[in-house]
């Protein structure tokens, strides 16, 4: 009691007020930042129940929607290199283009674990992501499905091995995939940023309360997908991997393979606007998602802001030892938050991210603004018609 008067007389109830932001904001910070870097960095999926006894047969589908020679060059091999006994990547060429389709055809001669299928491309009846997945499930000759995408391409030869042991123990199976790496300061923030909200529905999953997945690293099994009668949303281009998702995760069948070797990484390229024009389309399903998601993810980015300008503020107009304690919070908070981004990072084979994790901590808040801003405009290439 004593304390708070005295409090009170040198600081005034604004100084009160400031403080319990400061404190609250605070303690909710260091609360996220602890259980999500914590949850993700300790998992390990071997401790459920198994309910394959032996690795099964995969079938990897890759939609197509380009002549990407590069793709076909460079990242297809490092897929048909995967270290796996029974596997078969089926393609869905989506175009037009009937010599790069022969082409396409040719590659059985060299790998006939290769099968693909082709999907004539007309202006007036576009052909969404989800359309092209359907079919290369149906032609698909193994029960379990892995998705990936021409952008992506494994970190090591036993990233399949991996994410096909996942199905030993659930019918759905999550993975990470990261941006490559490059120089500068936006690959920088733009690769921390896919780590961060990525630790968000990976530490949702291994706590059995999924809600999404990343398109470029995910499968599920032919029963799961007939049985919720394919996609949902079908006047949505996009949500594959988020909408259709929590329609058929339930609390036990979700297996998340958390290694270095089995994540992917995607090709960075475009600056900023590119990355901003990639949020507002693959974020427009965020107002579909269940209202306990929105305040998981929600809380934590608030919290984040109110924390930093309550800090500022204290810097700015309060008495110097006012000003130092709340750097101190501030800096204990960015000490918890470093760590465990380190012990996130080396989880998912992620590099160059802890040491430099400060300039994404002060930018995120002004990042997260801009990208709400951007996400209230509608975007018409998400719905079809």
């Amino acid at each position: 009691m004593y304390f708070a008067e005295t409090f009170l007389a040198h600081y005034g109830w604004e100084g009160a007020a400031l403080a319990a932001l400061l404190l609250v904001t605070w303690g909710i910070q260091l609360r996220y930042r602890t259980l999500l870097c914590g949850r993700v960095a300790s998992y390990r999926d071997n401790r459920r129940p198994e309910i394959r006894t032996e690795d099964p047969g995969v079938s990897v589908i890759i939609p197509m929607f380009s002549e990407d020679y590069a793709f076909v060059e460079e990242r297809l091999p490092l897929i048909l290199a995967q270290e796996y006994p029974d596997f078969e990547v089926v393609l869905v060429y989506v175009g037009c283009d009937g010599d790069f389709y022969e082409d396409l055809q040719r590659l059985r001669l060299t790998f006939p674990q290769i099968f693909v299928t082709h999907i004539l491309l007309n202006p007036r009846f576009p052909i969404s992501r989800k359309m092209a997945l359907n079919v290369g499930i149906k032609l698909a000759h193994h029960e379990c499905l892995l998705f990936t995408s021409t952008e992506a391409l494994p970190a090591s030869d036993r990233w399949l091995a991996l994410m096909a042991r996942g199905f030993r123990r659930g019918e759905v199976v999550l993975g990470y995939c990261g941006l490559e790496r490059q120089r500068g300061a936006g690959n920088l923030l733009m690769r921390t940023w896919r780590l961060m909200h990525s630790a968000d529905w990976l530490a949702r999953a291994v706590r059995r309360r999924p809600y999404r997945g990343t398109l470029h690293n995910m499968g599920f099994t032919k029963s799961v997908y007939f049985g919720a009668r394919g996609f949902n949303r079908l006047n949505m281009n996009i949500g594959e991997d988020d909408l259709f998702l929590q329609q058929v995760m339930t609390r036990d069948n979700v297996s998340v393979i958390l290694s270095p070797r089995a994540t992917l990484r995607e090709r960075a390229w475009g600056g900023f606007g590119r990355w901003l024009d990639s949020e507002r389309y693959n974020g427009s399903t965020e107002r579909f998602y269940p209202a306990p998601v929105r305040a998981f993810t929600g809380w934590e980015r608030v919290t984040h802001l109110l924390f930093l300008l309550a800090t500022l503020c204290a810097v700015a107009i309060m008495p110097p030892e006012f000003g130092a304690a709340a750097l101190l919070l501030a800096a204990v908070r960015y000490l918890v938050a470093a760590l465990g981004v380190r012990r996130l990072a080396r989880r998912l084979g992620e590099t160059g991210i802890a040491g430099r994790y400060l300039l994404y901590d002060l930018a995120a808040p002004l990042l997260e603004l801009v990208r709400g801003a951007v996400l209230l405009r509608c975007d018409r290439r998400v719905w079809r018609g």
